[in-house]
């Protein structure tokens, strides 16, 4: 996401490169870049607006800081003008003081309303915080049994009336049921429809004086641009509402809602969907949003993924097998896989600070690195895994393991090749020699990957190994020290 407009920011800090000083001169070409770019990533005009003229009265104001460029300084004011147009902090979900907290989803049909119920409730349910999802959607064909089926997918029950119940009763009873039963948190699925209306709103309206929600939240589609923070305007004025899930923002590479909803509708952004996958919600938080709009990644939801899949005594255990050379190909297998659960490669990478420049077919082709190393250790049998030394001295195993994957001799050797040299090189990361990094399983699918000059260490991340290596002495972070 954002890739459009991180490269059209990249155009305003050019312009400014070279420069001894910020300057009321110097700095228009620089914000017509800026107000290009916001345009073009559909963010609202007004708030283009106000964003240009904010960051050009903070740059003709800020002191000039002894060794940092004109054009570093401007990327902080607009880094932090952004953070203030997103709303600054994470606001977190509403706990009311009483069991049950009752959150109503809002929205139109189509925006991901019934999967981002289930998305808040698998959230929820990682938090510890026990949940029911009460299905009051009786208009729009299988919405009920998609509720169902999204339930028993993350083990989360769902209470219904079937479709012929009135929409306001099956919310009143979910509740009730919440109460009896003790559930700490009620998520009440509500009818969306292809266009505001009256009806719509006024169902709205009884759900929410009936049930008296701590959070109702309007479900936005990230593609409809600006026109999500005019639909969050008109939401919050006809019924209020408390914040709004930003959907599909992987799929938007603009970002301009994500830019426009707070500072238009008033309303904070509480969580985004960043994928299909039930697991793929977010909190949202400004400060994260804002670094990866300009491409300094996003280290701290990296983390967080990492540790959500990790076990701390698991990762200590394979950073001592790792730094005392005794990493082998399970191992190797098992990392693979969890980096595969903590969401898409491309989605990972880009979390990571400098590698935004990376294009989708780099990333395609790694994606298709891991997917040969898989196959081709999943031909191995499992003394081979445990011990790679035999294949290097081994011909015969070598080409046996080739023709179970499908590949050729030399790409099982030079799979075997590159793993020793990792090996070792991270033994002597361990010993304190670490000298630098070699290109590791970069040569396995051609030169797609590995060559860009604006993606320097690609080529060490084709085998999913990159990960690995600069982390590994922090234990501080639990976890991050495997991925």
């Amino acid at each position: 996401m954002f890739e459009a407009l991180a490269d059209r920011l990249e155009g305003a800090w050019k312009k400014l490169r070279g420069q001894d000083k910020i300057s009321e001169s110097n700095i228009q070409d620089a914000l017509r870049e800026v107000r290009r770019a916001l345009l073009e990533a559909d963010v609202n005009l007004q708030v283009v607006k106000d964003f240009v003229t904010e960051v050009e009265t903070k740059a003709l104001g800020a002191e000039v800081i002894t060794g940092v460029r004109p054009d570093q300084q401007f990327i902080k004011i607009v880094h932090d003008e952004l953070v203030q147009v997103m709303g600054e902090e994470n606001v977190p979900l509403a706990q009311a003081d009483h069991s049950p907290t009752i959150v109503l989803m809002a929205g139109l049909q189509g925006t991901g309303k019934t999967t981002a119920t289930a998305k808040l409730a698998l959230h929820l349910r990682k938090l510890e915080r026990s949940c029911l999802m009460v299905a009051t959607d009786v208009y729009r064909p299988a919405a009920i049994d998609q509720l169902i089926t999204l339930g028993k997918q993350i083990d989360v029950p769902v209470f219904e009336l079937g479709s012929d119940a009135d929409p306001v009763e099956i919310a009143r009873q979910g509740v009730e049921r919440a109460k009896a039963e003790g559930v700490d948190t009620v998520i009440i699925d509500t009818a969306g429809r292809l266009q505001i209306d009256q009806d719509m709103m006024a169902e709205l309206a009884r759900i929410k004086e009936t049930v008296q929600p701590n959070e109702t939240l309007l479900v936005v589609d990230s593609m409809t641009g600006q026109e999500a923070a005019n639909l969050t305007r008109t939401f919050h004025e006809k019924i209020g509402i408390t914040g709004a899930i930003l959907t599909k923002l992987d799929g938007d590479s603009r970002g301009g809602a994500a830019l426009s909803v707070r500072h238009i509708s008033g309303a904070p952004i509480k969580f985004v969907g960043v994928g299909e996958k039930v697991e793929a919600l977010q909190p949202f938080y400004p400060d994260r949003m804002a670094s990866r709009i300009l491409g300094m990644g996003d280290v701290l939801t990296l983390v967080e993924k990492a540790q959500e899949e990790i076990d701390l005594a698991d990762a200590e255990k394979m950073q001592e097998k790792i730094l005392s050379a005794n990493f082998d190909f399970t191992d190797f297998l098992k990392q693979m896989r969890l980096l595969k659960n903590m969401g898409s490669l491309g989605g990972i990478i880009k979390l990571i600070p400098g590698m935004n420049k990376l294009t989708d077919d780099q990333l395609k082709h790694g994606e298709t690195q891991l997917k040969r190393c898989e196959a081709m250790i999943n031909s191995m049998t499992r003394q081979e895994r445990q011990n790679p030394d035999l294949l290097a001295s081994s011909p015969s195993r070598r080409r046996r393991i080739a023709n179970g994957a499908g590949y050729k001799e030399t790409d099982v050797s030079k799979l075997v090749s590159d793993f020793q040299r990792m090996r070792n090189m991270m033994q002597q990361m361990g010993q304190g020699q670490f000298a630098g990094m070699p290109g590791m399983f970069g040569g396995m699918g051609g030169p797609a990957a590995g060559n860009s000059p604006a993606a320097p260490g690609w080529r060490g991340y084709n085998s999913g190994a990159g990960s690995k290596k600069k982390p590994k002495k922090d234990k501080k972070k639990k976890g991050f020290g495997t991925l």
